[in-house]
């Protein structure tokens, strides 16, 4: 089965409220028939992105723990391609959570990504793939 990538921006987004792309956001997940895919890092970030409100936190933690993202682990091993690629675009604001989803995309073999992040139209998945936006999320 096809399987999305989630960047931080739409999970920030969809729990709170007064976001921009909260709408956006919101259409999104409610007509997203895909497994969701993420990684820890983008987890974290998302929970510090929403540490304005705690109630927002928690309902964000009570959506991961239902299962509505599968998270997928960085082990100790996979921090030598994660330099690799923090390097490759470090004129880009490529950040931690950035490069272990290209990092995700390239161990699944998936190029679809639910992102506000327009950077992810230059990053290439193995040096040569382009990824996916989901045009929905896009102005």
């Amino acid at each position: 089965m096809k399987k999305i990538l989630i960047d931080s921006g739409p999970l920030i987004a969809l729990f709170d409220a007064s976001d921009k792309y909260h709408n956006k956001a919101v259409h999104f997940i409610k007509s997203n028939k895909y497994p969701l895919v993420t990684t820890i890092a983008s987890i974290t970030e998302t929970l510090h992105l929403l540490d304005f409100n705690r109630n927002a936190q928690i309902d964000f933690i009570q959506w991961i723990h239902q299962g509505a993202v599968e998270i997928h682990n960085i082990e100790n091993d996979d921090f030598g391609r994660i330099k690799e690629l923090t390097e490759k675009y470090r004129d880009l604001p490529l950040d931690f959570a950035d490069s272990c989803l290209v990092y995700l995309a390239e161990k699944l073999s998936l190029n679809t990504i639910a992102t506000f992040d327009r950077d992810f139209s230059i990053y290439r998945i193995k040096g040569r793939r382009k990824f996916n936006l989901i045009s929905a999320l896009q102005e």
